[in-house]
């Protein structure tokens, strides 16, 4: 299991170096200047240009590419300067010559063009928001989404079942952004009265005297349009599942035996027809996080998706390629654990092969 690991998180730092290379080649090939977006439009070109080399962006691609993958390398290679210390608070390994030292660090994801600040403290003021979204969203969908697909499967080709599948389609056809727009319009604005839900608000707020307030209610509304998919992918692949081991021989057996209906579902079909579940629920998760970057602009939820846009917008290379990175690497951490859930769910599965 420990090789199984070590290889698959060898292969998401290489899907990270692509992720970083394909993103920094698009931001070198944009049309757009950092630096002047940094002090506007009436700052002058010298000014400008001083802020360009500052930043690096006058250096070629492959040369600020390298730049970066040593900033967020835990183990690197730099000159000992008092700069470097106090940016990197690196532990030295041992000397290379010439002034340069080989250190162990906590990788750099450097600061923010516009607001100066690090980006691991922006993203850790901005993920705690969006990951209880995600997981409030996951949460609603499992449930609902697991019944309706035992019941289609239960009752195939009846009224029940096909009333299922409608609902399944028109949800999974639904993109997030628009199902946040519809709830917001329909429970934020016009039963915003009855519901008591706002049309936009942050899960953390500051109250009138300048301390931080959890606002749960603001939670309801973008948690449901982002878990609407969930639910129908769920759905459709709970009555697949169960319908293929419905079928199977040792669950007429156990039918015969005299088992309850409930212990024979629940028990025995239900815990065979995992596996795919197991996929769906680990793969949305970390969809969600990408998802709520519009269901977060719809409502004015500050979370990671916020921030990204804001930073996409005003070209804020460092926040999106933090923002990037942090996804890429809550993916890769994801399959590796929905894998592992695979070979103790299924022990047919070997995570040696």
């Amino acid at each position: 299991m420990i090789a199984f690991i070590l290889r698959r998180l060898f292969y998401g730092i290489l899907v990270m170096l692509l992720v970083v290379a394909g993103i920094t080649s698009i931001i070198f090939l944009a049309p757009v200047d950092p630096a002047q977006l940094t002090f506007g439009q009436r700052a002058d070109t010298g000014t400008i240009r001083a802020k360009t080399e500052e930043l690096g962006l006058d250096q070629p691609l492959h040369i600020q590419l390298l730049r970066y993958l040593s900033d967020i390398s835990p183990v690197s290679i730099m000159q000992e300067t008092p700069e470097n210390k106090r940016k990197y608070h690196y532990i030295t390994l041992f000397g290379t010559g010439n002034g340069s030292v080989l250190v162990l660090k906590r990788p750099w994801l450097r600061e923010s063009y516009q607001t100066g600040r690090p980006v691991d403290e922006l993203l850790s003021e901005a993920v705690p928001s969006t990951a209880i979204l995600a997981a409030s969203a996951m949460l609603l969908a499992i449930l609902p989404g697991i019944l309706l697909g035992i019941l289609a499967a239960l009752y195939a080709g009846t009224r029940r079942d096909y009333l299922v599948s409608v609902v399944s389609v028109f949800g999974y056809s639904v993109p997030s952004y628009v199902a946040a727009v519809l709830l917001a319009l329909v429970f934020g604005y016009y039963l915003g009265d009855y519901t008591g839900l706002n049309i936009q608000g942050s899960l953390f707020v500051l109250d009138d005297f300048g301390e931080w307030q959890v606002q749960w209610k603001n939670l309801v509304l973008p948690a449901v349009a982002l878990g609407l998919r969930p639910i129908a992918l769920i759905a459709q692949l709970t009555r697949s599942a169960m319908l293929e081991v419905l079928s199977q021989d040792y669950i007429r057996t156990a039918t015969a035996k005299g088992l309850s209906r409930r212990t024979v579902v629940v028990r025995h079909a239900l815990r065979n027809a995992l596996n795919p579940l197991i996929s769906a629920v680990s793969g949305w998760f970390g969809a969600l996080l990408t998802g709520a970057f519009f269901v977060e602009s719809v409502f004015n939820f500050k979370g990671l998706g916020d921030m990204t846009v804001g930073a996409l917008l005003s070209f804020d290379i460092p926040v999106v390629l933090g923002s990037v990175l942090f996804t890429s690497a809550v993916f890769i951490v994801i399959n590796i654990i929905s894998d592992l859930l695979y070979a103790l769910a299924d022990p047919r599965i070997d995570l040696a092969d």
